[in-house]
């Protein structure tokens, strides 16, 4: 299923350019401050206002890591690259710091909205991504405290079977999760005791 495309109105949002002063930083600020955009021009890094910007736009060409308060490729809000040497590592390095999009330099009279509207959706995407993949790995580890669990409790002398209705058991006893009720169990072979004292062995027959 695709990810719906969203088209949001950019009025009052906040853009930062990270770059020296340039005919580039002043024709871009005109295009977004026509957008309805609120524009700061810095240089030579990001300061902590940053951080509560709707949008970065960065000089790929003299840019560098240090110039960002985050990890590279963790910015929290979209990132514009603004090129003007397509040399490999720069390009190689405007990716690596986050670019969500780009604008060749140098600006003229169009070309920031298409930009904004670009890297906002592939920020959005990137974060979907990375919701949903944190979302597959926790089930994951849910389902491998499972198995542990139950191999444990099956190590007692009982079915495979046996012991998944066990641990059933114990949760309810418990009243919490069955994937919680594992994470108990585990945690009680970690401490080489049995897990939950009397409810444990209540549930062991």
């Amino acid at each position: 299923m695709r990810r719906p495309i969203r088209i949001q109105n950019l009025g009052g949002a906040r853009a930062v350019i990270l770059h020296r002063p340039h005919p580039t930083v002043q024709a871009l600020t005109r295009q977004l401050t026509a957008i309805g955009l609120s524009v700061e021009q810095v240089w030579p890094e990001l300061g902590p206002s940053a951080l509560g910007a709707d949008f970065v736009f960065f000089d790929a060409d003299m840019g560098h890591d240090e110039q960002f308060p985050w990890e590279a490729g963790a910015s929290p809000m979209p990132m514009v690259a603004l090129i003007g040497s397509e040399a490999p590592g720069r390009i190689e390095w405007a990716l690596r710091a986050g670019a969500h999009a780009q604008l060749l330099k140098p600006v003229g009279d169009n070309g920031a909205y298409s930009a904004l509207l670009i890297a906002r959706d592939a920020f959005d995407a990137q974060r979907a991504l990375s919701v949903e993949i944190a979302d597959l790995r926790r089930r994951l580890d849910e389902r491998l405290t499972v198995v542990r669990a139950v191999a444990a409790l099956a190590a007692r002398g009982k079915t495979e079977d046996e012991a998944y209705a066990q641990l059933r058991q114990m949760a309810m006893a418990w009243r919490v999760s069955f994937e919680d009720a594992a994470v108990r169990v585990v945690a009680g072979m970690a401490g080489g005791a049995g897990t939950g004292g009397e409810d444990d062995r209540r549930n062991r027959g």
